[in-house]
């Protein structure tokens, strides 16, 4: 990872994306993106992540995260390494009809770099930009909310389900979320 993506001070909120390998559009079904939520919510629950805003599109997501208690990367590492397990569980499991090519997709993925592994879903790092005032805070809500009109998704940011833009629109999102005023 460049050493201009890094975490230097855990009291900073940060910007981050998180990729599947090659931008493959594993992240297509609601199966797979209710991995990404519910792994989330444990982390925001038990760990002490704290999610400002997310949003999940079909091969990668972003969000602005901090964290107080553990190291955030730490708990990315932790995150990815369990949604790599789980997504992997999932394509097997449901009626994917790009199993068999997902599945080989990953495993190359993972003998390129034997680490033991049979299966990485995850580019390596997580791109971490550390937003130090109201306008980088700003400009990247906007970024994140707007990825699925943008993508041709929806017509408003707030009626993407698999987002923050619910929220800070005053509506129920997936998350509890600590909004940035």
């Amino acid at each position: 990872m460049s050493s201009k993506y890094k975490v230097r001070d855990q009291e900073e909120v940060y910007f981050v994306t998180i990729t599947v390998i090659d931008w493959v559009d594993l992240l297509s079904r609601p199966e797979y993106k209710n991995i990404i939520i519910s792994s989330l919510k444990y982390c925001s629950e038990y760990k002490g992540l704290n999610i400002h805003a997310f949003v999940i599109m079909s091969n990668h997501f972003h969000a602005i995260l901090s964290s107080q208690q553990a190291p955030l990367e730490s708990l990315i590492r932790d995150m990815k390494k369990y949604t790599s397990k789980e997504l992997i569980r999932a394509v097997n499991e449901v009626a994917e009809s790009r199993r068999e090519w997902l599945l080989k997709k990953f495993a190359f993925a993972a003998n390129r770099i034997k680490n033991g592994v049979d299966y990485k879903v995850w580019q390596d790092g997580f791109h971490p930009v550390a937003l130090t005032n109201n306008k980088m805070i700003d400009e990247r809500l906007n970024y994140i909310h707007d990825n699925p009109v943008v993508q041709g998704l929806v017509y408003e940011p707030e009626h993407y389900v698999y987002s923050s833009a619910r929220d800070y629109a005053g509506r129920r999102g997936l998350l509890s979320l600590q909004l940035i005023e």
